[in-house]
Parts: structure tokens; C-alpha cells; sequence
């Protein structure tokens, strides 16, 4: 019995012992972990509305400046456009320019000695210009430079390229141009176009231009500051002069005004170009007359850069000389 108890007393106490160190356990385990009071950090005594509003303003003070930051943008864009334009001129001009240089390397059997007599200076009335003449009863004055004055309609093809609209030639043109409309009193129509053929005004593309006194004012006063690209070759306007405006029943001239004819193309392809559109009826009479007059822009220049004025001269007084008209090369700009 004595040792029965004992055991049970034993037992008791380590039973006690296991339940305190349990309990110390789980009150050490709640003291590591209990989490604090909330801190507070900052007071502010800004209400949500207010800071709402000073979001708006921000957002419309961002909007002002994306405002002009893109007005910025557009003005830099049309510099750019504006650049890339004067670029594209340059770039034609610097085509004229090594066009010319070209031609002072390139030996030619069209250099004759009949061109290094500057031929292209004189005017000889051929055969043909002699006989209509004679068949014809004009005042004495109704000619410009030799040209003879005839028709009801009149067509300008002007070479627009550098070495024309550079230099004094595009004055003397624009005054060759103003005498030929005062020698016409009135005509039923007026065309300009370059010698690629583009039109002067787009508004009459295909049309003839009404003759008007303001008419003639405006066709002068633009001209002075047009400047289309230009190949140095008339055969383009001249064509497309021939098939939009000829017709049967009205008397056109077409005025070619030029100061040279780049090396490349053939003198004799072109003409027979114009020979296939510009055909003979049964009197041997053309469907239009062609005259030309000859700038002595490139004579300035150092001889050799003459080849193509030369080329323009045999061109012109031949294409001429076929189609019923005159060809007139000037010696100076007065």
C-alpha cells in the first residue's frame, strides 16, 4: 500500500510540473507576439475635395504645356516641309549644274564649224517663212524678233530650268513674252506652259486661257517667280501643247523659249517625234507653227559649256524650219 501512494504522488507532480511549464510557454509565446498600437504618423488638415482640386490643376497645367509642346511640334514640321522643299530645288539645280559640267567633257560631232561661228546669233529666213510672207499682208510691225505674227491662239513653252531662270534670260523672256501679247492686239486664246509640259495655272489645265488685259497682267506677274523642274528639252511641252490644243478650225502658234538642249537626247529622235504628231495636210501646211527664240545664257560661260547651245540651235532652227515658223537667236540681252 506505502508503495502504491507513492507512485501516485510521483505521478501528480509531474503532471504539475509539465501543465506550468505549458502555461509559461504559451504566456512567453502571447508577450513575444503582441502586436502594438497603431502610431500615428502625420496629422494634415487637407480634406479629400481639396486635394482633388490640386490634382485638376496639375492636370491642367500638364494639358497646357502638351498645348504647346504640340504647337512646337507643328512649326517644326512645316520647317521641315519647307526645308525639304528648298532641298528638292537645290537638287534640280545642282542636276542643271552637272548637266553643264557634263557637257564640257562630252565631244560631240554636231561642234561643227558652222556652231563655232555662232550661227546661233544670226537669222535667215528660210524658203518656206520667205513664201509666206510674201503671201501674206501684215503690218510692218506685226512681227516680234523676226517672228511673224499670224495666229488667232498662241502657246508659250518655256524652259524653266536653272541656267534659264537664274541668269538675266528670265527678264528678257518675261519682255519677249510682254511684246508678243502687245503685238497681238487680241487673240481667242493664250496657253504658257514649260517645257515639260506643266501648266502655269492648274486652273486651266487642257483650257485656253481667256485674253484679257488682266489676264495678260497675271499671266506676267506669275512667271516672274515660277520654277518648275526643267530637263533642258522642249519636246514634252511641245507635244502636249500639240495633242491638247490642236484643232482644224483654229490657227495656233506655239512660241518656244529656251537657252540650250542637254547632252543624251537625239536631236533627230525629237524631231521626229514632233514630225509624227505635228502633221502635214494637203498643202504641205502643218497642224500648228513651232518658232523659237534662243537665250545666250551659257555664252557667258566658259567655252566649254557651249555644246548645248549649239545642240539647242541646230534643234530649234530645224524643228522650225519644218513646222512653218522662224527661229531668232539672241546675241546679248538688250
Amino acid at each position: 500500500m506505502v508503495a502504491r501512494r507513492r507512485e501516485t504522488d510521483s505521478f501528480s507532480v509531474s503532471f504539475l510540473d509539465v501543465a506550468a511549464c505549458g502555461f509559461g510557454a504559451m504566456i512567453i509565446l502571447l508577450m513575444i507576439t503582441k502586436s502594438g498600437e497603431p502610431v500615428t504618423i502625420e496629422f494634415t488638415d487637407i480634406t479629400p475635395e481639396a486635394s482633388i482640386q490640386e490634382l485638376q490643376q496639375q492636370l491642367f497645367a500638364i494639358r497646357g504645356e502638351t498645348t504647346i509642346i504640340n504647337r512646337e511640334l507643328n512649326a517644326k514640321h512645316e520647317q521641315l516641309s519647307a526645308m525639304k522643299d528648298r532641298i528638292a530645288r537645290l537638287r534640280r539645280d545642282l542636276d542643271d549644274t552637272e548637266g553643264q559640267f557634263q557637257t564640257s567633257r562630252q565631244l560631240s560631232d554636231e561642234t561643227t564649224e558652222e556652231f563655232g561661228r555662232l550661227s546661233v546669233a544670226m537669222q535667215t529666213l528660210t524658203e518656206e517663212m520667205q513664201r509666206l510672207l510674201a503671201n501674206s499682208v501684215v503690218p510692218e510691225n506685226n512681227a516680234i524678233g523676226g517672228i511673224p505674227v499670224h495666229s488667232e491662239y498662241i502657246i508659250f513653252v518655256i524652259d524653266t530650268s536653272g541656267s534659264m531662270y537664274n541668269n538675266p534670260s528670265w527678264n528678257k523672256m518675261l519682255g519677249i513674252i510682254e511684246d508678243t501679247l502687245n503685238v497681238y492686239p487680241e487673240v481667242k486664246g493664250i496657253q504658257v506652259m514649260n517645257d515639260m509640259g506643266d501648266y502655269l495655272f492648274d486652273s486651266y489645265r487642257g483650257q485656253w486661257i481667256p485674253d484679257t488685259p488682266g489676264r495678260r497682267r497675271q499671266i506676267l506677274s506669275t512667271l516672274r517667280t515660277w520654277h518648275p523642274y526643267s530637263n533642258s528639252s522642249p519636246v514634252e511641252g511641245v507635244t502636249r501643247a500639240i495633242n491638247t490644243f490642236y484643232s482644224p478650225d483654229k490657227k495656233i502658234s506655239i512660241y518656244v523659249l529656251g537657252d540650250d538642249f542637254q547632252p543624251g537626247g537625239s536631236i533627230q529622235e525629237v524631231l521626229r517625234t514632233i514630225d509624227r504628231i505635228n502633221l502635214e495636210d494637203e498643202n504641205g501646211d502643218r497642224l500648228v507653227r513651232i518658232h523659237g527664240i534662243g537665250f545666250p545664257t551659257i555664252f557667258q560661260a566658259a567655252a566649254r559649256f557651249r555644246q548645248s547651245v549649239y545642240r539647242y540651235s541646230n534643234l530649234m532652227r530645224e524643228m522650225t524650219q519644218r513646222n512653218g515658223g522662224t527661229f531668232v537667236g539672241l546675241n546679248d540681252f538688250r
